[in-house]
């Protein structure tokens, strides 16, 4: 299952044997090697080739969401969901300590701006069009509440932790924890992301696995994964690194327009969780609205219970003041969306007004970051 058929694709012939050999599509085996060349040769220098990575961004978005779909159809859920939200998370939090060493105390408040992004994508903008897509085509739509209902626990304890408890603590003055306080952020938001994954795939599997509707994929050889997990590997990187080759232009752009440059973060963080959210969609458009499901909140805890440990590390080595600390804005928008996800998602069913309400509450997240 892919975006594009094996037989409707022609690519160079250096890439028909790998593709022939292990059932890949030849561009889905092409697209990452060109994206990661193309990062190598530099930064965008004009218009054009700002446009030629902004395709091949694209293109290696969708070659991240093929491949993914192929090791979700060997592993069988919700490894497949699990993998791939932890394959971008790695790499997304590689990008934050990266810009961290490079920038210092310049980036102190990079982690935060990406955290709550990456909440308010997945929880809102991601459930939202896969409520309301998935509504369209099927009116209803039904999923395995008890795991749902796990991972919004989860979340809601970690969100609460990591960007908003800093603004209540008297340790330290401001949005920020003291040494000894991120330390200990750090070990629990580890601990609670280990016990989700344990619940998801060993303990409790069956809590996040709706068995009410078929999964509509072949078996996927062994031979054919590997080569997959690697291509997938290769993909995210080329996303990761084609996002921070255009981020003078994304920055250029948002200076000129007078927009925040917290907007440069949403945009970053919006592009890197692009594959997660093409996978949702087509779950949802295949009436596998358990897998959106556990993609959207997985890639919720996986963004938090990986990066404030990386992070914290890398603050407490180089010595950083690291804000984490939410304004009252965040804050609000912050618990409206864990509020409503928590009823929304709380029946077993959904509908189109689900998917509206979190669209809404993602709609004024955009809104009130570009008009503060």
């Amino acid at each position: 299952m892919g975006w594009v058929s094996e037989t409707e694709t022609a690519d160079s012939p250096d890439t028909a044997p790998v593709s022939k050999m292990f059932g890949l599509a030849r561009w889905a085996v092409a697209i990452p090697v060109l994206g990661l060349f193309a990062t190598i040769a530099g930064k965008p220098g004009s218009a054009t080739i700002a446009v030629m990575l902004a395709l091949l961004l694209g293109a290696s978005i969708l070659a991240a969401v093929y491949h993914a779909e192929k090791i979700a159809g060997y592993l069988g859920e919700p490894f497949g969901t699990l993998v791939l939200a932890l394959a971008v998370t790695v790499i997304e939090t590689s990008l934050i300590v990266s810009i961290m060493l490079s920038e210092g105390s310049g980036a102190q408040a990079l982690a935060r701006d990406t955290l709550i992004s990456a909440i308010m994508i997945t929880i809102n903008g991601i459930v939202g069009l896969c409520l309301l897509i998935g509504a369209q085509r099927y009116y209803e739509q039904a999923y395995t509440q008890s795991g749902v209902s796990y991972g919004l626990a989860m979340l809601a304890t970690l969100s609460v932790l990591t960007l908003v408890l800093p603004n209540f603590t008297i340790s330290e003055r401001g949005p920020f924890y003291t040494g000894s306080q991120l330390g200990f952020v750090a070990v629990i938001s580890l601990i609670v992301y280990a016990t989700f994954v344990v619940a998801q795939t060993i303990r409790h599997r069956d809590h996040f696995l709706h068995k009410g509707i078929a999964a509509d994929h072949a078996p996927v050889p062994a031979r054919t994964a590997r080569a997959a997990g690697l291509l997938l590997v290769l993909a995210l990187i080329a996303v990761v690194l084609l996002a921070k080759a255009l981020s003078p232009v994304i920055e250029a752009g948002v200076e000129y327009i007078g927009a925040p440059a917290a907007v440069v973060g949403i945009v970053i963080a919006g592009l890197v969780l692009a594959p997660e959210g093409f996978a949702a969609l087509r779950a949802a458009r295949s009436n596998q609205l358990q897998t959106s499901l556990n993609l959207a909140i997985g890639s919720a805890l996986a963004t938090i219970g990986l990066t404030i440990p990386a992070v914290a590390v890398t603050a407490l080595v180089l010595g950083l003041d690291l804000e984490l600390g939410l304004s009252m804005r965040g804050i609000v928008l912050l618990s409206l969306t864990l509020l409503v996800a928590t009823i929304t998602l709380g029946t077993g069913r959904t509908t189109m007004v689900q998917g509206v309400i979190h669209l809404v509450i993602f709609a004024t997240f955009l809104f009130t970051s570009l008009v503060p």
